[in-house]
Parts: structure tokens; C-alpha cells; sequence
């Protein structure tokens, strides 16, 4: 498949995207002005705002995947906005733990990281993004380094699966949808792994063959 990143101008593709990110809370905003939250509207928020981290996680770590797969390298220049609407909503799902949930209770927010797993995972999850979304500007690249930087964005993998184990023990009933994300992010990581095993071999092989060139010599 041609590589389009010379005919896509992303200034002009951004915005859009951009608007698209941002209908989730325009939607959760719009329903809680009609009345329309349901019986429980904290609930509602809170797992709203949870399932839109997700899907932003999840839109991140498949732009890797999908640039080398359809050979589309402009592609890698929307992962940087992925991954701060996955922290942007993250960031709200904490706000509402802190302020409608604990009410800012400190000493019961952290009896319930210490005593309640599910929310254990989820503070780790947003812990974890924090120096991501810190360190996601051009400058930060440039005095960390290159290979630093990618070292600290790994991150994100353990975070995604924290955040997938706090969904999924956070519900106690229909699991569908937490299995769903699971598998998404598997799939997402496995193809990382996989990569990685045969770029170790194809390496190892690499380095054999000139081996044994050298002794032949």
C-alpha cells in the first residue's frame, strides 16, 4: 500500500479528530442537563469517563500497529493526541472519584487504594499516565532522549492493563464489555511481543551469520 503522509495535510485532519474526542463529554454534558444520567448519575460518569480512557489507550497503542501494517507513517503523528485524550478523560473518571465519590476525603481515598483492589489498579493506571502526558511535548523528547523517552512511554502497556483489571473487577454483573477491551489490548500487545520475539531472531541470526563469516575469512 502507497504511503500517503506526502497528499495528508494533518493540520487540517486534527481538528476534526480532535472534535471527535471531545463528543463524549459533550454528550455526558448535554444528558446532564436534560436530566438524563439515569438513577445513579455518579455511576454513570464515572464509568463513562472509564470506558473513553480505555478506548483512547487502546486508539494509542493501535497506531503503532496499523502505520507498520498499512504502511501509513503519518499515522504515528496522532498517537500524541490519543494519548492525552486518554489522559484528559482519565483525569476526569479521578476527579469524580475525588470529589463525588470521597467527597475529598483523603484518609478514605487512601483506605480505598490500600483496602479495595479494583481502585488499586485504577490509581495505578492513572499514576502511570502521568509522566506520559507530562512528557509528551517535543521538548521533553529532545532533553530525555529518544531511547529514554521510549523507555518511559512503555508505560503505557502496564497502565492499560491496569486499567483493564480495574474495569473488569469493577463489575459484577455482565462482563462482556471489559472482556472486550481485554482482548483488544492482548491483541494490541501481542503483536508488540511477537514483533519483538522475531526481531530478537532475525538479530541473533544476523549476528551468527557474521560470525561465522568472519571465521571462514
Amino acid at each position: 500500500m502507497k504511503d500517503l503522509s506526502r497528499h495528508i495535510n494533518i493540520r487540517w485532519l486534527k481538528p476534526p479528530i480532535f472534535l471527535v474526542c471531545l463528543a463524549p463529554l459533550a454528550h455526558l454534558v448535554w444528558m446532564g442537563f436534560h436530566d438524563e444520567l439515569g438513577a445513579n448519575p455518579v455511576e454513570y460518569i464515572t464509568h463513562s469517563t472509564g470506558t473513553w480512557t480505555l478506548v483512547g489507550l487502546c486508539a494509542t497503542l493501535s497506531i503503532t500497529p496499523l502505520r507498520r501494517i498499512l504502511k501509513q507513517n503519518w499515522l504515528i503523528r496522532l498517537r500524541r493526541m490519543f494519548g492525552l485524550f486518554a489522559f484528559f478523560y482519565v483525569s476526569l473518571h479521578f476527579a469524580t472519584w475525588v470529589w463525588l465519590y470521597s467527597g475529598f476525603d483523603v484518609h478514605a481515598m487512601i483506605a480505598d487504594v490500600y483496602k479495595r483492589p479494583f481502585i488499586t489498579e485504577g490509581f495505578t493506571a492513572f499514576v502511570l499516565l502521568i509522566p506520559l502526558a507530562a512528557t509528551s511535548t517535543s521538548g521533553m523528547i529532545r532533553r530525555l532522549g529518544g531511547r529514554r523517552w521510549q523507555m518511559l512511554h512503555n508505560l503505557i502497556y502496564i497502565s492499560a492493563i491496569a486499567g483493564v483489571t480495574h474495569y473488569y473487577w469493577l463489575v459484577k454483573s455482565d462482563e462482556t464489555v471489559p472482556l472486550r477491551f481485554a482482548a483488544v489490548v492482548a491483541v494490541l500487545l501481542g503483536y508488540r511481543a511477537i514483533r519483538h520475539a522475531l526481531q530478537r531472531k532475525q538479530q541473533a541470526a544476523a549476528a551468527k551469520r557474521s560470525r561465522e563469516s568472519v571465521y571462514s575469512a
